[in-house]
């Protein structure tokens, strides 16, 4: 398994698994399939450049992509300190094997490692045990609640914001 940060050629794989992961599990996204599914290829690829300030790492089985996450940073200059998490899918036949902490992994040591950051934050649907539990064993504390954050096919779901401070550099 090749754990790498994708670059704009892998912008059809990732589009592909994106609309995938939209479909199949539309509770964990504050996008939707219909929202996505006629992003033209080229602002995918201009989001994946060196440098867009969008970070994507992806999880391959050979040439297949098979996972996904996301790290930003926050650009004001007073939040500037702070990093996200965003866009975790895992592929169900890839789910239970620990292709999330690893890919999860990646992605922190990346953040760790951005000049002044100090925080790293996400959102996670309440309600999925496995991501929060994941995201908890990872170093992530909740520190609040959105109440009603997202309405999907008329249902309203919480978010749990969860933070974790920059590991130490050694």
């Amino acid at each position: 398994m090749l754990i790498r940060r994708l670059v704009p050629a892998d912008a059809v794989a990732y589009q592909s698994l994106r609309l995938a992961a939209l479909r199949e599990s539309p509770t964990a996204f504050s996008s939707s399939h219909e929202e996505e599914c006629d992003t033209p290829l080229s602002t995918v690829e201009a989001h994946m450049a060196p440098d867009s300030g969008r970070y994507r790492f992806g999880a391959f089985d050979g040439a297949h992509l098979v996972a996904v996450v996301g790290v930003g940073r926050e650009s004001a200059r007073q939040v500037r300190q702070k990093a996200f998490i965003g866009g975790m899918y895992v592929a169900p036949a890839w789910r239970g094997k620990g292709l999330g902490r690893q890919l999860l992994e990646q992605a922190l040591a990346f953040a760790d490692a951005m000049p002044g950051l100090l925080q790293v934050t996400l959102a996670v649907t309440s309600g999925n045990a496995s991501a929060l539990a994941l995201y908890e064993s990872m170093g992530f504390a909740v520190y609040g609640r959105a109440p009603q954050a997202l309405l999907v096919d008329g249902v309203l779901y919480d978010d749990v914001q969860m933070a974790r401070g920059v590991q130490a550099k050694n």
